[in-house]
């Protein structure tokens, strides 16, 4: 269960704090997908880096299963965003010295990947359709075969949450359709809550839930 109450974020500017977000509020349990539209610059971005932990609120709350992140010390905050949420950002973010198998195992290497790791990182790469470019590097891959690596990488620890920041924003339509029809498939596979930040209006209809962010606040449209 995901719970954001009464989230506000501003940032100190030389006329007075600047501010983002505004009495925040959202919740969403296991197996529910969810979308976020709003016009540039309406603080999308920064309430998904706040859910994902990448960032505090100025005040307010989130709990994922009965955890507040902001309440952990360092250590515990960064081993809870690596076993507990998946990011898929607009930019792939792989590691271009390493395989594609490396990359989806980065996630798991705090914790010693066994065998059943790997295996794991086979069948989401069978899922993907790239199980023959695993040991491949990004630069041999197209910008949807990329992405498609890094759904997979997000997905590898099996998390609760799965936070996505414009996924298909870079890719040309067909590449976006692939992508964003293996997202909703693994996503029902898992069980997972799914989070995504798009402008991509069809992308966004897709979420049986779906929330518009304007003048700072946050609304349920459907």
């Amino acid at each position: 269960m995901l719970e954001v109450a009464n989230l506000s974020k501003h940032y100190p500017s030389p006329g007075g704090p600047l501010p983002i977000l505004s009495d925040v509020s959202l919740s969403l349990g296991q197996g529910d997908a969810a979308s976020i539209v709003g016009p540039s610059g309406s603080g999308k971005s920064t309430l998904l880096y706040i859910i994902g932990a990448l960032e505090p609120p100025s005040s307010g709350q989130v709990m994922l299963d009965g955890t507040d992140p902001f309440g952990l010390g360092d250590r515990d905050l960064a081993a809870f965003r690596n076993t507990k949420i998946g990011f898929v950002f607009q930019d792939h973010l792989l590691l271009p010295q390493c395989t594609v198998l490396e990359n989806i195992l980065v996630p798991t290497l705090v914790s010693d990947p066994d065998a059943s790791v790997t295996e794991r990182a086979i069948s989401l790469l069978e899922q993907v359709g790239l199980a023959e470019r695993m040991e491949h590097r990004p630069a041999e891959l197209s910008g949807g075969e990329r992405q498609r690596v890094a759904l997979a990488r997000a997905l590898i620890q099996r998390p609760p949450l799965v936070l996505c920041d414009e996924p298909t924003g870079n890719l040309d339509r067909e590449s976006a359709e692939t992508v964003t029809s293996l997202l909703f498939d693994l996503h029902a596979q898992q069980n997972n809550i799914l989070l995504i930040v798009t402008h991509n209006d069809s992308l966004a209809a897709r979420c049986p839930k779906r929330y518009q962010l304007n003048n700072q606040t946050l609304e349920l449209t459907g």
